[in-house]
């Protein structure tokens, strides 16, 4: 559910989608976007705005303001090495970004090798200090292999950022063809195929265990502690319709970060998750299309799975629009610096007051 939310809310998410730049962008394109690091507003701005016009119904109602996309927190990373994985597209991509910005050297870890190394590349044009490592994070070598470059180029490790995952077993560089992927789509649990949910698992819950493991072994070695977070859903928190293995990677997720969180407070090691609604983000706009040519094929769903579909700050929105990537990464970086040093094991709703009502 991070990622996507779909309903008859009227709001556009394609057009809305080109206009904020997170359709089909390029690396470089989402840095140039977000500004260069000179351009960090000083103010945030006001809590909100009102609606415009005006809900004739319910008098003085507000829309929240989202944290600017260029706004960072200079120095807050100074001399820590971060690793990002899923460092392409969307909050890894921004979080990648905006960790530079705040003085981190970053180590970017995806397997769309030339997208993730765009981002990268901006980075170091813009005067940060970040390396690339291509690859599939439920893999053994590539876990190893991220964490030996943060030791080999920076000198050690203080942070991980583990948001890289997926929604269904469609490669991600390909475009959406329902028809001819449907064994790999999002499905109830009598219509998967075993490619959906072993992909499914395989990224979300085994990568994220293979990588804190890489991860927390040099932490330990290193005896300095260090703060992880795993980025996980409000589908770690409750059941969704239709997407079986994507609620019970993130359920799993969700069961690693508090398990990690018991073994390694000893060691001054903070692990906690975050819990986000609908993003909007290229990965919510991919899923949006595969859900609609499906229901395009004649695939008739039981209309129970969308009951409920907005969180409290998205209903509240004149747009019905959910959180920006921005607005994640903000709750990501604060959990990974010392500023966030009582918290661990917890599994944060980022979610815009989803779970609670």
């Amino acid at each position: 559910m991070d990622d996507t939310s779909f309903g008859p809310d009227g709001f556009d998410r394609r057009e809305f989608l080109k206009s904020v730049g997170l359709v089909a962008a390029s690396g470089a394109a989402i840095a140039a976007a977000a500004g260069p690091a000179e351009a960090a507003p000083a103010d945030l701005g006001p809590y909100s705005t009102p609606w415009d016009p005006p809900d004739p119904v319910i008098a003085g109602r507000q829309n929240i303001v989202p944290v600017p996309e260029n706004f960072f927190i200079p120095g807050r990373f100074a001399g820590k090495t971060a690793i990002v994985t899923g460092c392409a597209r969307g909050m890894g991509q921004l979080a990648a970004i905006r960790l530079a910005r705040e003085g981190a050297n970053v180590v970017g870890v995806d397997w769309l090798g030339g997208e993730g190394r765009a981002v990268i590349d901006a980075i170091v044009k813009e005067g940060g200090k970040a390396v690339f490592v291509e690859g599939d994070i439920s893999e053994t070598a590539v876990c190893d292999a991220m964490v030996k470059a943060a030791v080999d180029t920076f000198g050690g490790l203080d942070c991980c950022l583990n948001n890289a995952g997926v929604m269904d077993a469609i490669p991600p560089g390909e475009p959406i063809d329902y028809a001819s992927q449907k064994d790999l789509a999002m499905s109830r649990i009598s219509d998967a195929s075993d490619a959906y949910w072993d992909v499914v698992m395989r990224v979300n819950a085994t990568g994220t265990f293979r990588s804190m493991r890489a991860e927390l072994r040099q932490m330990l070695a290193q005896g300095r502690g260090g703060s992880i977070v795993n980025v996980a859903s409000v589908a770690g928190l409750r059941g969704f319709g239709g997407t079986p293995s994507y609620v019970a990677s993130k359920h799993a997720v969700n069961g690693l970060t508090k398990n990690a969180a018991i073994d390694y407070a000893p060691f001054g090691i903070r692990v906690n998750s975050v819990c986000m609604g609908t993003t909007i983000t290229p990965m919510y706009e991919r899923a949006f299309d595969l859900l609609k040519q499906r229901a395009q094929s004649g695939y008739r769903e039981t209309g129970i799975g969308m009951l409920k579909i907005d969180s409290l700050l998205q209903w509240s929105n004149q747009q019905k629009m959910g959180s920006m990537p921005a607005e994640q990464v903000a709750v990501m970086l604060f959990l990974l610096s010392p500023e966030s040093s009582n918290l661990t094991g917890a599994t944060y709703a980022t979610d815009g007051g989803f779970t609670t009502y």
